[in-house]
């Protein structure tokens, strides 16, 4: 059996080589101008064209591949710039579990992006890609089997132009050119249908890619903006929170000299009428009023009971209803402007002293 499938191989091996052999022979006497060579020029013009789309969808399909890869390198850049962030963030920090979370929803964006992109864009050109190579195998085999048809119509036509007519050999030339006949014109039936639906079939391919590729580059870009913002937020607000201590410990630092601004400023309150302290004297000023203040630097409110302060505004200064609750630099004080329009102490908060000046 074995000696029989080496047979058999060794027979197919000889038929192939004759084969190419009888189509380089044909070739060569086609170019000499000896054989009729089968032309058929909106053919090799489909052909031009599903060359030319292959090698753009091929070009499309690596450089697809090379932004995903960049989109990895950006994801995993990002990762590690979130985990040295979040490894250096202090517990005691303002929005410590808001950045835990702003990296977690990072990272899950960067990966929904990838993932999507994957799926929509670069497997569709991947499914798109995979029917060429078939397509240019069919159109290798029409081309040889046209060599074949046009060797096999010369051999016929030599036959019947000879002196000598062997009517078998004839016979036997016309059967092979029949055959070799219906082999091509089926091929060349099946591509020239197939190919200009192919080349079509390119813009619809483009048009889905880019779309989809837009449209997760537009949702990604709007989410990640979001997370930005927010980023940025709790950096603001980390900022005011190191501000407050640097302000707070600047305060305690002035020592005696702001003892001696709060000792005269309780002078100041002890020395006042009994009346100004608890109904106001001339009607004008609220009870436990004691001087004013303009504010020389904008301050943003962090708790509920505290003044938001714009440059310019005067704030009338009142006293503590327990002394005890005054913080070092701090004082409890009311809008002039808010007195004025609606004579109400409701609105009274405190503030740092060192935002505004004596006026």
């Amino acid at each position: 059996m074995a000696e029989i499938g080496k047979g058999v191989s060794a027979g197919k091996l000889a038929i192939n080589v004759q084969k190419t052999l009888s189509r380089a022979q044909e070739k060569v006497l086609q170019k000499l101008g000896k054989a009729d060579e089968t032309r058929d020029a909106a053919f090799e013009e489909m052909v031009t064209n599903f060359n030319k789309q292959m090698a753009d969808g091929t070009k499309l399909q690596k450089d697809l591949k090379a932004y995903l890869a960049a989109v990895k390198a950006m994801h995993d850049a990002s990762r590690r710039l979130h985990d040295c962030l979040a490894d250096m963030y202090e517990p005691d920090w303002f929005g410590k579990e808001e950045m835990d979370t702003l990296a977690e929803d990072t990272d899950t964006l960067w990966l929904d992006y990838h993932q999507n992109i994957t799926d929509k864009s670069l497997l569709s050109m991947d499914t798109y890609l995979s029917r060429f190579p078939e397509v240019k195998a069919r159109i290798a085999k029409r081309n040889r089997k046209m060599v074949d048809f046009d060797s096999a119509r010369h051999h016929f036509a030599s036959l019947q132009k000879g002196k000598k007519k062997d009517e078998v050999k004839i016979a036997k030339a016309e059967e092979d050119l029949g055959r070799a006949q219906k082999i091509f014109e089926e091929l060349n039936v099946e591509l020239q249908d197939e190919l200009p639906g192919l080349w079509d079939s390119r813009v619809g391919i483009y048009v889905n890619s880019f779309q989809s590729l837009a449209s997760h580059q537009e949702k990604f870009h709007r989410e990640m903006s979001k997370l930005s913002q927010n980023l940025n937020d709790i950096m603001t607000k980390l900022e005011e929170q190191r501000q407050l201590k640097k302000d707070g410990t600047a305060a305690a630092k002035t020592g005696d000299g702001a003892k001696s601004d709060e000792v005269n400023h309780s002078d100041s309150a002890s020395s006042a009428p009994k009346s100004a302290v608890t109904n106001g004297s001339d009607g004008e000023l609220p009870p436990g009023f004691l001087y004013k203040v303009m504010t020389v630097h904008d301050y943003t409110a962090t708790d509920g009971d505290e003044l938001e302060l714009k440059i310019g505004d005067v704030v009338l200064v009142l006293a503590f209803d327990n002394p005890e609750e005054q913080d070092d630099g701090w004082l409890l004080g009311l809008k002039e402007s808010h007195w004025l329009q609606k004579k109400d102490v409701s609105a009274k908060g405190v503030f740092p002293e060192n935002f505004t000046q004596k006026v």
